[in-house]
């Protein structure tokens, strides 16, 4: 064979490696808490929201509705990464349901109905410049959604008049009808003497008497598209004619391999029979396509999104695929099985990079599902983590920016509070999620609340980790595989007694027994009488021995009990979570049974003082390795509230425990790692509350991992990390 030699520089080329080239993903870049855009001497707890947001023409500016306290929010992002407080506009007497910017204005739909079967409401034009109320326009009815045109000409009013959902069990009709608002726009602003008044009734054939407009949103065209949720329809208006030019049905959707109940654990194995798909939000896909999600309201929901012709013929039905998805990145809301499941409610569709992305919302899993369109069947791309119950999103394709709002605020629970969140599309991998489960039988593998992890004693970066009481009718213990980026759940085994699921488990602390099997710890409530114990099970499972708290202990019992255990030799040491009534202020014990003999003893753990007034401070997990044990001290604060997260060390030798009922001896703790850097770095500052898992594997590297309350009042955030190695942490830290 003759050789071919070539040029110098073609040698060069056909030699050297071409670059792969680098993906592009969204990852989110900050969290502002809309609390903090309340105006000034409003009380710091009053219950606020964001819920519809929409951003200025120059990218910079982001406003959204909060219809609690009544106004609309605006949020400086000119650097998206710190984004700041930028006014905040109250409607007395008012509440916000919608916004959407107008060139220079943003126009907000505000409903003051005095009841269901008198509504009533305004278009409000608020200056983007200097945040005052420049013009209102009566609409006649309660708006819900508003949209403008792409061409800034039109802008669309759904007027609801939403029904009484006490009133004859929500059943339709209840007057008066629904319709739709168009109104002409000048220089943004919208001109009130030229409103026309679109009429939907005797379109749909469920209650065509009573046409509820949900949500509106124009294409290049100026056509609308507009859903009737609750009457199961979708209606296409030219908006220079104000003529309805089509309709639809959207039909119904039977689904296979579901979880249909709330029972307390995550089985996809149920059947749910055809059923309405009741459309929310709507989204144009080009003007020849519309993609709705498939929230549900009255008697449907289909827990998807659905992609239809503009003929109304399906060219993409999701069915469970996006459910799927939340599910193995643990997002899966078991609570909401007998209901909608996920829910997806919001969308927003955007070009970034010459390609055009889908956005779904899922308001009960509390994330957002990324699709790019290709015209065809929608590929999955990603899944970005949300503030709880994200209800609109605006993209801001020449910043490379997507923005959620997240509608709810626990602040009457002491927990988290509605969130305005920013990602940022750039080189990189993915974030989020952290830790994801593979498919078992064509299911992902069901899961959440982990509130123990452990390590394999053999294998580096193979961990177990086990779910709470969330999941009380099969406590799981789960198998991952760390090497994976996101970490892989890879398999599951159920907890057993007598052949079914064990009951009456709130499994906190998991140690391996040394011989293939796991001791358990499990937190106990005596007033739902689950009792505080300790729980060995083999290999396969199988409880093979039970060991309940001694009397002396529970003489003194709360319902804050076992949080971690950690076997060392024949003895299993035990964090309890707070003090009991029998412990000084700011203390706790570490319990130690010894295996041989059969006893129990303890020693004190001096906690540190609550950071602020009903707050609380205590243990979450106990993990030993080399000659000392690592525990995880915690308060109960999320947000900006949170103060103390960290890794404490007790040396082994202190572990000498007494007797119970006697004088207790008080162990010395260093603080190894403040975990609040961590905790903000994992989720651009949105701090997570329950850091529950902690455990360091054979080559002595520490991971941690937060359980998620099985996304019930909670963001459903699993975070997942390595810390490094804690033993050099422990020693820098004592030099």
């Amino acid at each position: 064979m003759r050789s071919i030699r070539l040029p110098a520089a073609l040698a060069l080329l056909a030699s050297t490696a071409l670059p792969a080239a680098a993906e592009l993903v969204f990852n989110r870049i900050a969290s502002f808490p809309v609390a903090s855009n309340l105006p000034a001497g409003t009380d710091a707890k009053a219950p606020t929201s964001a819920e519809i947001i929409t951003a200025s023409g120059d990218g910079n500016t982001l406003v959204y509705s909060d219809s609690p306290h009544g106004g609309i929010g605006f949020i400086d992002i000119t650097d998206a990464r710190a984004p700041k407080s930028a006014g905040y506009v109250a409607f007395e007497g008012g509440e916000p349901t919608s916004v959407a910017a107008s060139g220079a204005h943003v126009l907000a739909a505000v409903n003051t109905s005095k009841s269901f079967t008198e509504p009533s409401g305004f278009l409000a034009t608020v200056s983007m410049a200097d945040r005052t109320v420049t013009a209102r326009c009566d609409l006649g009815g309660q708006p819900d959604s508003v949209a403008v045109s792409p061409d800034g000409t039109l802008a669309a009013v759904a007027i609801e008049n939403e029904r009484d959902e006490d009133r004859n069990d929500g059943a339709l009709p209840q007057m008066p009808a629904g319709y739709v608002v168009l109104l002409p726009l000048r220089d943004g602003a919208p001109d009130c003497a030229g409103l026309r008044r679109v009429e939907l009734t005797g379109i749909p054939a469920i209650a065509g008497e009573d046409p509820e407009p949900e949500f509106v949103s124009f294409n290049a065209n100026n056509e609308l598209a507009v859903t009737l949720q609750e009457n199961n329809h979708i209606v296409l208006i030219d908006g220079k004619t104000a003529k309805v030019t089509g309709h639809f049905t959207a039909g119904t959707v039977a689904l296979e391999g579901v979880d249909a109940e709330d029972d307390g654990k995550i089985a996809f194995t149920d059947t749910i029979e055809a059923r309405p798909r009741e459309p929310d939000a709507v989204k144009w896909l080009g003007t020849d396509r519309l993609v709705v999600a498939n929230e549900g309201d009255w008697k449907g929901g289909t827990r998807g999104f659905t992609i239809f012709n503009r003929d109304g013929s399906v060219a993409y039905e999701s069915g469970p695929a996006f459910e799927r998805e939340v599910a193995k990145a643990g997002h899966y809301p078991d609570k909401r099985s007998d209901a909608k499941g996920v829910e997806p409610e919001g969308l927003e569709v955007a070009e970034f990079g010459g390609e055009r992305f889908i956005f779904v919302l899922s308001e009960r899993g509390s994330v957002v599902g990324v699709y790019r369109d290709t015209g065809a069947e929608p590929e999955f791309v990603q899944l970005l983590p949300s503030g709880i119950s994200p209800e609109g999103a605006v993209a801001i394709p020449g910043r490379n920016l997507l923005a959620t709002a997240n509608e709810a605020d626990l602040v009457e629970d002491g927990a988290a509070r509605s969130h305005v969140m920013l990602y940022e599309r750039a080189e990189g991998t993915p974030a989020y999620p952290q830790m994801v489960s593979i498919e078992r039988d064509g299911v992902p593998i069901g899961w959440g609340a982990l509130g123990a992890l452990a390590a394999d004693a053999n294998e580096p970066k193979r961990l177990f980790a086990a779910s709470d009481s969330v999941y009380g009718k099969a406590p799981t213990i789960y198998t991952i595989d760390a090497t994976a980026k996101p970490a892989r759940i890879t398999d599951a085994m159920v907890v057993t007694e007598n052949g079914e699921a064990a009951g009456k488990l709130d499994i906190e602390g998991l140690a391996l027994d040394g011989a293939g099997g796991f001791w358990l710890a499990s937190e106990g409530n005596p007033e739902k009488e689950v009792p505080h114990q300790l729980l060995h099970v083999d290999g396969k499972g199988v409880v093979v021995e039970t060991v309940a708290f001694p009397a002396e202990l529970l003489a003194h019992q709360t319902r804050f009990g076992a949080e971690g255990i950690a076997k060392v030799g024949n003895r299993l040491w035990v964090a309890v979570q707070r003090p009991w009534k029998d412990d000084p202020k700011n203390t706790t014990k570490l319990l130690a049974y010894d295996l041989d003999a059969k006893t129990w003893g303890a020693v004190r753990y001096p906690l540190e003082a609550p950071p602020a007034e009903g707050a609380w401070v205590g243990l979450s997990e106990i993990t030993v390795s080399g000659d000392a044990a690592y525990l995880i001290e915690r308060d109960n604060l999320i947000g900006d509230a949170a103060r103390l997260k960290q890794i404490t060390r007790v040396a082994l030798d202190q572990l000498r425990p007494a007797p119970l009922g006697g004088d207790l001896p008080t162990v010395e703790k260093g603080v190894v790692r403040d975990l609040l850097p961590d905790l903000k770095a994992q989720t651009a500052g949105y701090v997570v509350d329950k850091v529950e898992g902690l455990a360091i594997d054979k080559d002595g590297t520490a991971f941690v991992v937060t359980d998620n309350d099985g996304v019930d009042d909670s963001s459903g955030e699993t975070l997942f990390f390595e810390i490094g190695k804690l033993d050099e942490q422990s020693a820098a830290v004592r030099n």
